[in-house]
């Protein structure tokens, strides 16, 4: 059974996204419940929300929606443990409730978005969020970043929202100019 937190975060998110057809639109109505739930997270989260896995960040899963709308995960990062160069293909919130999380953005300069193939991304601003940090993020214009933990840092562990059920997402090689739709699989807590 879900912590009374947790169970009035996601009531809320739902009551926000509903009637709400722009991404942008959701993340801004959804990023101060995310703050609030970052403070209650001790409230709702088990040992196994913390679940590592030694050869890769893990993705242990909180809640999804029954309708696929909405999804909430507890990403835990070992030092030296990165995400692929990658988008979502939705909206998102994230909050930090451990360590520092690192965002490094790329930006894409090739014009069609639809493209497979000819991709040109070059690098973006990095980000730096420490524990209580909210983020978000929208799929129009592409989200495209690596996500992890520099070898120097210690752990780090995030709350991840997204606007679907984040069972696949795209990633680019950035050598080869291309990006392949890969599926990810979490932990079930």
């Amino acid at each position: 059974m879900a912590s009374s937190a947790l169970q009035a975060f996601i009531s809320q998110a739902k009551a926000q996204t509903r009637n709400r057809s722009e991404p942008a639109d959701c993340v801004l109505a959804l990023a101060p419940l995310m703050l609030d739930l970052i403070e209650r997270a001790t409230t709702f989260l088990e040992p196994q929300h913390y679940r590592t896995d030694p050869s890769h960040y893990a993705r242990n899963l909180v809640y999804d929606a029954p309708d696929a709308s909405l999804s909430l995960y507890v990403l835990v990062w070992s030092p030296g443990q990165w995400t692929p160069v990658h988008d979502h293909g939705s909206w998102g919130v994230v909050g930090v409730l451990e360590g520092v999380l690192e965002e490094r953005n790329y930006v894409r300069l090739s014009p069609d978005r639809e493209a497979d193939e000819g991709i040109h991304l070059v690098r973006g601003g990095v980000i730096l969020l420490g524990h209580g940090a909210v983020t978000s993020f929208v799929p129009n214009p592409d989200h495209i970043h690596v996500t992890g933990v520099p070898l120097e840092r210690s752990r780090a562990v995030s709350l991840h929202l997204y606007g679907r059920l984040m069972n696949s997402f795209n990633t680019y090689d950035i050598s080869s100019g291309t990006r392949q739709r890969v599926s990810v699989k979490h932990n079930e807590s």
